[in-house]
């Protein structure tokens, strides 16, 4: 590497702290001035809300991930309570059921709060037996009556619901223990999609979604297909793939771009997505006050992204494809005699390299039966390699996951 090469990365890392931390710092000052473009108009201070699909419902445009202790980050709820971050997401078996009591803990103390959160978890079960369990649970641990809106947790396939889970949601519905109904995916999420579309009675759906795949034709397909039908979207996965590095010229060349406007590539990730008004909301696990703080400026900052930002974002994402799982498990999964859990496994890798969260992706992977990690040090994967979009090297990450994970 040249010694000017050198010191331009040093340079921008230096950069990069110094602007991060300032926007931190001035979050006050964009509160009082910025408004995300398409959003209803906030009370000062107040992430902008958006409307889910034709519920009627208005939701903050960015939602707390409840994927971390909220048991001991009671102060975060409240300030993102506060700052009008009102969504919040959580699921049955996230922290081990210690995300729900969390939540729970917080309505207990705070019983007011609870007509200000429109409240999201997940089932695990598919079975309308399994489903009523865990949803009574899911109540009892918040300290709740009713879930605002009740999603399948990672659905890889539109066949896991059927008319049975439809006359399930009627019945929660009409009990007024759930508002709405729908589910989470990132696996085949286009196909699920536009399935859902076309049944006419999912409320909502969770999706992967950023400025990787949202530039994809059947994506954006998926997308008009569910608005048509009335169905509220929210977007996670909305990094795509974590950090901008600084391996390479393209890579500086984005971070920089955004750095010199006055955030960072993580902000304006976000604001690629916030720039399709048909996305009521972003779900992003933020668990602590940096992270909430230097989301919700992004979210109030009514600066829009040029089209050469977002030629220059997607000239990275094509550049930098062969890193980043797009989630089209029915292609390369199908690809490999016997099968083999293949984006399960690289959305594992994501949790180990991208969020740092390396307890995590160790525990998920924990969750792989004996033989699907046998298999996957022994599989050929030329074939589901050759199936693959992204054109990665599923052989290598699927070693590489045995290696770190195991």
């Amino acid at each position: 590497m040249s010694e000017k090469k050198d010191l331009s990365r040093r340079c921008f890392l230096v950069t990069a702290g110094a602007v991060g931390a300032g926007s931190f710092a001035a979050v006050s000052g964009v509160f009082a001035q910025s408004t995300e473009p398409g959003a209803r108009q906030p009370e000062s201070g107040r992430v902008p809300t958006r409307s889910f699909g034709k519920t009627g419902i208005e939701v903050s445009s960015l939602a707390l991930g409840g994927m971390f202790d909220i048991p001991s980050n009671q102060l975060l709820l409240r300030q993102a309570l506060k700052w009008g971050v009102t969504y919040w997401d959580t699921a049955d078996c996230y922290e081990g059921g210690n995300s729900e009591l969390g939540i729970g803990q917080f309505f207990q103390k705070n019983p007011e709060a609870r007509k200000q959160v429109f409240l999201v978890t997940k089932s695990d079960a598919r079975d309308p037996g399994g489903m009523t369990t865990l949803l009574e649970r899911s109540l009892e641990r918040m300290n709740t009556d009713c879930i605002d809106l009740y999603f399948i947790h990672g659905l890889r396939n539109i066949k896991e619901i059927d008319n049975d889970t439809k006359a399930w949601a009627e019945k929660m519905k009409k009990a007024g223990k759930i508002k709405l109904f729908g589910f989470a995916t990132h696996s085949n999420m286009e196909d699920n999609m536009l399935a859902a579309a076309r049944l006419g009675w999912i409320d909502g759906i969770m999706t992967s979604y950023n400025f990787r795949i949202m530039r994809s034709d059947k994506m954006k397909s998926a997308v008009e297909a569910c608005v048509k039908a009335g169905i509220g979207l929210t977007a996670m996965k909305t990094q795509g793939g974590g950090s901008v590095s600084t391996e390479s010229e393209a890579e500086l060349e984005l971070a920089g771009r955004f750095i010199r406007q006055g955030f960072t590539d993580k902000q304006a990730k976000l604001m690629a997505v916030w720039q399709n008004p048909d996305i009521a909301s972003i779900c992003s696990q933020m668990p602590n006050l940096t992270v909430l703080m230097s989301n919700i400026a992004a979210s109030l900052n009514k600066t829009r992204l040029s089209s050469e930002d977002l030629k220059l974002m997607n000239r990275f994402a094509m550049e930098t494809s062969s890193s980043y799982c797009a989630g089209c498990a029915n292609l390369c999964e199908s690809a490999v005699d016997g099968g083999a859990p293949i984006c399960d496994v690289m959305r594992y890798l994501m949790y180990y390299h991208s969020y740092g969260d390396r307890d995590r992706a160790r525990t998920l992977f924990a969750g792989l039966s004996k033989t699907q990690k046998e298999r996957l040090s022994s599989l050929d994967f030329t074939s589901a390699e050759k199936m693959c979009p992204q054109k990665l090297h599923i052989g290598r990450f699927m070693k590489e996951a045995v290696s770190l994970l195991a």
